[in-house]
């Protein structure tokens, strides 16, 4: 497979200065000494303007002759070529591609809403030029293929897979590493390089995500009780450490059993508690 090579092409100012130098010979020809000779001068002109072309910073030229490649300018500037040569400019600028969500499956099967920001530049025009048809398009239908391969490879979080080492909600850092490299391998053949690579839009898809989200309330209300109890069980058997070892009152196990229900009952009521105030006797 061929690869890009660096064209050298002639300064465009001193052929300026040669073409305007044809340019004057020939109408001084015509003029002044009225010689029909100088007459070929003015077409040799007009010919070689057409081989001017000018390279703005972080932009190339492909140069093509009769079908085939012939290098690319890689430096800007004022340059002059072969007439006869096709130009086609590419541009070596950094680009943004911030794709649409697009709704796939992740590795449990549930259906989600993902998008990605890729940065991405022309590496090699070459390759982007003759290798593919058209490489920005390539870029877009490349990273759509690249996003759903990495979302069916990950589950959404560790809701689904507890055992998951890696999720796209979680992974983080590791996540865009894998989706860049997946990118560069993808995108090598068009000599694209890829700058960076991240997800910018993570959601399950509308279909389930009011069931989901009810699910992570449960689960995030069940660990709320479970700290709840774990703090209140603590409370309990200090208040009866506390009672036994100052001696402040000697209860039988029924009572210890009243107790400890009822400070379990207002230690974790999800309501404020209204106290009934005995004013008889503990057996009344």
């Amino acid at each position: 497979m061929r690869e890009e090579k660096s064209y050298s092409a002639k300064p465009g100012f001193l052929m300026a200065f040669v073409v305007l130098a044809m340019l004057a010979t020939g109408i001084f020809g015509l003029v002044m000494i009225k010689n029909p000779f100088f007459v070929i001068l003015i077409p040799l002109v007009i010919a070689c303007i057409p081989g001017f072309t000018i390279v703005n910073p972080n932009e190339s030229s492909v140069l093509v002759l009769f079908g085939a490649y012939k290098g690319t300018i890689l430096e800007n500037g004022f340059f002059w070529v072969n007439p006869l040569i096709v130009k086609k400019k590419v541009s070596l600028r950094a680009r943004n591609l911030d794709s649409d969500p697009i709704k796939v499956n992740d590795k449990i099967g549930n259906p989600i809403m993902i998008g990605v920001v890729l940065v991405w530049r022309v590496r090699d025009t070459y390759k982007a030029t003759f290798d593919v048809d058209n490489f920005e398009h390539f870029v877009n239908i490349q990273s759509e293929a690249a996003i759903r391969n990495m979302a069916g490879s990950y589950p959404y979080d560790h809701f689904e897979d507890e055992q998951a080492e890696i999720t796209l909600r979680s992974g983080g850092n590791t996540v865009s590493e894998l989706l860049e490299s997946e990118l560069t391998d993808r995108l090598e053949i068009a000599g694209i390089e890829v700058m960076e690579a991240r997800i910018n839009y993570l959601a399950y898809a509308s279909e389930i995500a009011g069931a989901m989200l009810r699910r992570q309330q449960a689960t995030a209300v069940v660990a709320a009780r479970f700290k709840i109890v774990e703090g209140a069980v603590s409370m309990v058997d200090m208040a009866l450490e506390q009672l036994a070892e100052k001696n402040i009152v000697d209860l039988d196990e029924d009572k210890k059993a009243t107790m400890v229900s009822n400070l379990m009952v207002v230690l974790c009521s999800d309501k404020d508690v209204t106290p009934i105030v005995n004013t008889g006797t503990l057996y009344q």
